[in-house]
């Protein structure tokens, strides 16, 4: 890969907080949209799903019945950010009648929290959404996820692989894999990167470099895990992304389609991280309509018997 790459793991790890809240703001321009399903109930911040680590839930207004689940996962390189910026996708989804979870993740930083911490945390967060899955109104069979960035290879996993540490004895009855993918402009593939800055972050944060352990390298890369049995995906990528370039993206996509997993790509005007009013909007209103279509909400199923 071209020194383009590089940018995500080294430039776009310091893109300041109000690039990102931009990111999170989404799903602000659907508002009038959302506003058509119920009003959100509220949140319940910083709930405990494991040691040290907390989620937000935000829950529809009508409480309660046996809705479909998106877990919203945050991006930021796996060194920063945290779940606040996924906070207007997640309201925007709670409003449209999902049970929405925004998770933290340990983060990597010097020689602490190296891969796959973050993978083993999203999916103890799946995990625990399904164990309290009645508390919540989650339908335990209908969970998303959605992921930007760092957050979208950690999403695109959930959907293929199946837990890799199920150590926890209270989770271990208790899948990780979802049933529905939204990856927003996700690294997809690290084999290919050779420019040296970017071969000795990941070989620090892999625990290894590419000749050494090529394996962890390909196991930490979703374009290596296509298989008939992988959840329907939606990659929405921006056809100027200086941070992962769309070729990543139509790599996935055409691995994908080749195995026969349903998975559409949307390409639309812009960077890494989307800047545009009308294209948050349409990344928000796709991703709504893409849950909608593999798991279904109930909030809106309901109206429509009604």
């Amino acid at each position: 890969m071209n020194r383009a790459f590089v940018s995500f793991l080294w430039v776009a790890l310091l893109t300041s907080a109000v690039a990102a809240q931009q990111a999170a703001s989404a799903a602000g321009q659907a508002h009038d949209e959302a506003a058509k399903a119920s009003d959100a109930a509220g949140v319940q911040e910083n709930v405990p799903y494991g040691p040290g680590l907390v989620l937000d839930v935000y829950q529809p207004g009508e409480v309660g019945g046996n809705r479909p689940a998106v877990v919203l996962i945050h991006g930021g390189g796996w060194t920063s950010f945290d779940k606040s910026t996924m906070t207007k996708m997640a309201q925007f989804l709670a409003r449209s009648g999902f049970v929405a979870f925004a998770v933290d993740y340990r983060l990597f930083h010097e020689n602490e929290n190296r891969w796959p911490a973050q993978l083993d945390d999203v999916q103890r967060a799946v995990r625990w959404v399904r164990a309290h899955a009645d508390k919540y109104g989650v339908n335990p069979e209908k969970i998303g996820a959605f992921g930007h960035s760092a957050g979208a290879q950690l999403a695109a996993l959930l959907g293929m692989e199946e837990t890799r540490d199920n150590s926890d004895a209270t989770l271990a009855r208790y899948s990780s894999r979802v049933q529905a993918v939204v990856d927003y402009s996700g690294p997809t593939d690290f084999t290919t990167e050779r420019n040296p800055e970017g071969m000795a972050f990941l070989a620090n944060f892999f625990r290894g470099d590419y000749s050494t352990h090529p394996e962890v390298w390909r196991d930490a890369s979703p374009a290596f895990h296509t298989a008939k049995s992988n959840a329907p995906f939606l990659i929405i990528h921006g056809t100027h992304d200086e941070s992962v370039p769309i070729a990543q993206a139509q790599e996935f996509y055409d691995k994908l389609k080749a195995a026969g997993v349903p998975v559409s790509l949307t390409k639309i005007d812009e960077g890494h991280t989307f800047q545009k009013p009308e294209s948050r909007r349409q990344l928000a209103l796709e991703s709504r309509d893409f849950f909608n279509q593999y798991l279904g909400s109930s909030a809106l199923t309901e109206r429509t018997i009604k």
